[in-house]
């Protein structure tokens, strides 16, 4: 069913930037078209009722007959599909759906749609300036920056997409060219409640997709579905023939796909494994899209990462400093410690804590066993991850992540890593975990020069 060309009500539910690119998108197409926010004052309301004048929205609760009338309901992702102001519409027939399937009815380019729990961020910059290099136009956001719809245009060559859960839960006929799960792990149990929900969710990245590219050191990333798609897969590990992965030749680690070298390790300007094997996701992802393998050698080497990813921010008295502010749950943390672990000589002292979001931490207690740790925890969290950890360690609580940043330059020497991995949500203290991050940069910049007025 082309969804855009019915004549029937349509209603967007929710202002944040995906509503706000669905009223532009329905404006363009000169369609009829209402607007809901349950919220009395939305963030920027001033903002966009400047910007349209004469759309018809409303704010605030008791507008449920105004939904319950809808034939289609296009609602943002943070609105879960079975919120309750769905009910009579879904039980009258409506169809519930959001920005992706919009895109998806008018998008004419390949698509490359990434998902994970993590580091799809980072992939999916990596992949599109992987495009950029090979002189593709390609637009690139979705779930990052950009809204999807935000981006189209005749001018395109391509999409890469990045995919949340909840933009996937509801979307119904992306068919990407390319579709890549990196990893699964728990996060969003207080929407998706369990993790064969979550896991179903993300599975649906791969519906239609001509090519598979998969993580198999996870088996949830595995297609559940293999009848005529093309499928690749990467990991830490030597690999199969046209697959893709790390071998060493003549005492060098290489990254590879079978047997031939596409480019040492030591190219990499990031550190640690996560990094690596993000890399070779990418190389999978541009490798069956039809990239050049120049192209993606040449954006690989300039690539310096994202903020708040693994950021290095500094050297504080031959301590190192790492700002990981986006490992928002559990899963992230944990490969942020695996990463970094192997390049740390001393202790890694980590700052954890936030909103929890219903989050399991045994699987990060788990991975700090092995290594030497100090732990400093503040936020909603702290009690939780507290309870795990183990006596044996140093365990600091905090009620800034300023006093967290004092706190860790007190209790650290030479050779160890002070890092910021919260496996947490920032909202209980912040406006996001960009600011969280920021701060924590802004902190360690105090405490460098702090230390070079101390020793002029």
């Amino acid at each position: 069913m082309n969804l855009i060309q019915t004549d029937k009500r349509r209603l967007i539910v929710g202002l944040g930037i995906t509503g706000i690119s669905c009223i532009r998108h329905f404006l363009r197409l000169g369609l009829s078209f209402s607007v809901l926010d349950t919220r009395e004052q939305p963030p920027e309301i001033e903002a966009v009722l400047k910007e349209f004048p004469n759309v018809d929205i409303r704010f605030g609760d008791g507008h449920s007959e105004w939904v319950d009338g809808a034939n289609e309901i296009y609602v943002s992702p943070g609105i879960s599909k079975d919120d309750p102001l769905f009910t009579t519409a879904i039980a009258r027939g409506a169809l519930i759906t959001g920005d992706i399937d919009l895109f998806a009815n008018d998008v004419t380019a390949p698509v490359i749609a990434i998902s994970g729990s993590n580091a799809k961020s980072t992939v999916t910059t990596l992949v599109g300036e992987m495009a950029k290099c090979a002189n593709i136009n390609a637009g690139v956001g979705g779930n990052l920056g950009e809204p999807a719809l935000n981006l189209l245009s005749p001018s395109r060559e391509a999409y890469v997409l990045e995919l949340s859960s909840f933009q996937l839960e509801r979307c119904s006929d992306l068919q990407p060219k390319v579709a890549c799960l990196l990893n699964v792990s728990a996060d969003h149990m207080d929407r998706h409640q369990t993790m064969m929900i979550y896991h179903q969710a993300k599975q649906r990245v791969y519906r239609g997709a001509k090519h598979v590219v998969f993580n198999r050191h996870d088996h949830l990333t595995t297609p559940l579905r293999t009848v005529d798609v093309s499928i690749k897969s990467f990991g830490l590990d030597i690999p199969d023939l046209g697959q893709f992965g790390v071998k060493e030749i003549q005492g060098q680690r290489h990254l590879v796909k079978g047997f031939e070298s596409l480019m040492p390790v030591s190219d990499i300007p990031l550190m640690g494994d996560h990094h690596i094997l993000n890399t070779l996701a990418a190389l999978a992802i541009g490798d069956a899209a039809g990239f050049p393998l120049t192209a993606m050698q040449t954006a690989i080497k300039k690539f310096k990462g994202l903020p708040h990813r693994c950021e290095w921010v500094g050297d504080v008295n031959g301590v190192r400093y790492i700002n990981d502010s986006k490992a928002t749950n559990v899963g992230a943390t944990v490969a942020a410690l695996k990463g970094l672990s192997s390049s740390v000589s001393g202790n890694i002292v980590l700052i954890a804590g936030g909103q929890t979001k219903g989050a399991n931490f045994s699987a990060l207690i788990a991975a700090l066993k092995p290594l030497s740790y100090k732990l400093i925890l503040l936020g909603e969290g702290a009690d939780t991850i507290a309870a795990l950890a183990s006596d044996q360690h140093e365990i600091f609580r905090v009620d800034t992540l300023e006093q967290a940043v004092s706190v860790a330059e007190s209790n650290s020497k030479t050779g160890d890593l002070v890092l910021l991995s919260p496996a947490c949500a920032s909202f209980d203290m912040f406006s996001g975990f960009e600011q969280r991050g920021n701060i924590f940069k802004a902190a360690v910049a105090k405490l460098e020069s702090n230390h070079q007025e101390a020793t002029q």
